[in-house]
């Protein structure tokens, strides 16, 4: 089992970086703000990104769907978090709330894949094929929610034959609990490493060949 990360070979996936998650005064902050803190996720994200940056490891946005008007209200089967985004709005297109946190934006050469609908970030978007098109064969996945969006995209990377990275302290969750069993008890069975922020970036320092 490899934990050698290529540059050439690897991308880190930034999953839903928004104000709504990640800044005082988005909407979803309040539920996330005691296991994000707990954990030091804002710092553990930049630390993440800025050794990527500078080891040559390409960004990957994997943004949410931006709630607009009408979203999801003649689907026949909206899940559960989909109807949440149907009475709070989150992440709505043209807002603050839906804008990239201030310290995670886009840079030329970062990749930002179409929105996903629901939780996985290579269903019914572009993902797979930007991740092909740049030699892609190792995904470490940062950001939210660490038992959702960040597990599902992490599963359904797996079943597309990437090696799957996930990092402890560089996600959160609504609750301790939910932590515990996206890293414990279910990373586990996909995950070809589980790792923290700081084994992560020594490993991205390290030399390659």
């Amino acid at each position: 089992m490899s934990h050698a990360y290529d540059p050439r070979r690897t991308a880190v996936l930034l999953v839903d970086p928004y104000n709504d998650f990640l800044s005082e005064g988005g909407k979803v902050w309040p539920r996330v703000a005691a296991v994000a803190e707990q954990v030091g996720l804002l710092d553990h994200l930049r630390a993440v990104v800025a050794a990527a940056r500078d080891a040559g490891i390409r960004v990957v946005f994997v943004p949410h769907r931006r709630w607009e008007p009408g979203d999801y209200e003649t689907w026949d089967h909206p899940n559960p978090t989909q109807r949440g985004i149907m009475e709070r709005h989150s992440f709505a297109r043209g807002t603050w709330g839906g804008e990239f946190h201030p310290d995670f934006q886009p840079r030329p050469g970062d990749v930002v894949a179409r929105e996903h609908w629901a939780q996985s970030g290579f269903a019914n978007t572009d993902l797979d094929f930007q991740l092909k098109q740049h030699g892609i064969s190792h995904v470490v996945l940062i950001g939210l929610l660490a038992n959702t969006c960040v597990e599902s995209t992490g599963r359904f990377a797996m079943e597309l034959g990437y090696h799957v990275t996930l990092v402890r302290d560089a996600t959160a969750a609504f609750l301790p609990e939910m932590l515990h069993a996206a890293h414990v008890l279910n990373g586990p069975t996909y995950a070809h490493a589980i790792t923290t922020t700081g084994d992560l970036t020594a490993a991205f320092a390290a030399p390659h060949a």
